[in-house]
């Protein structure tokens, strides 16, 4: 199963030096019965997109926690069997916690098969979308328009083996 772990890029280095992500629980995203029945869609590419979307989101919604972090949302993309990701199931039908799994324990990173990661010319809407998801959470419209900017930016891809060159 293809689990979406939300980083961010001190995260990824420390995951990187320990060799896995975790200690677990881990919080990550995957294509649930509640995002399938979401997003209503059978291509399991475009639902794929949707779990990685939402783990980019809580990737965000760590940014905003941490403001000493670069301002760059960071998704890993792990292959762990099946069973491993869990969902809860009182939270299946809520709409924040569409795609959210838990994953019990750690998961070695020579599991990942991808790691998704901001470019640099992101980091200005990235750091605006950090500082105003507060108040979007709040209602404000405005901050709401603002954290949405941060979607208009596709993470891009990298393999595994690329990791360091990313926070070096």
């Amino acid at each position: 199963m293809r689990v979406y772990v939300p980083l961010t890029l001190s995260g990824l280095a420390e995951a990187h030096k320990n060799g896995e992500l975790g200690p677990g629980p881990l919080d990550a995203y995957a294509v649930t019965p509640a995002l399938r029945e979401w997003y209503v869609s059978d291509d399991i590419e475009e639902l794929e997109y949707a779990a990685l979307s939402r783990a980019a989101q809580a990737s965000l919604r760590q940014l905003a926690g941490h403001p000493e972090v670069a301002r760059r949302r960071v998704v890993v993309a792990v292959d762990v069997p099946d069973g491993a990701a869990v969902a809860d199931p009182d939270r299946g039908l809520d709409q924040s916690a569409l795609g959210e799994v838990r994953v019990a324990g750690p998961v070695p990173l020579s599991k990942a098969a991808a790691v998704h990661v901001d470019a640099a010319d992101a980091e200005a809407d990235i750091t605006a979308a950090a500082a105003a998801l507060g108040a979007a959470d709040q209602g404000d419209d405005d901050a709401q328009f603002t954290v949405d900017g941060a979607e208009d930016h596709d993470l891009m891809w990298f393999g595994v083996q690329e990791i360091p060159q990313l926070f070096g």
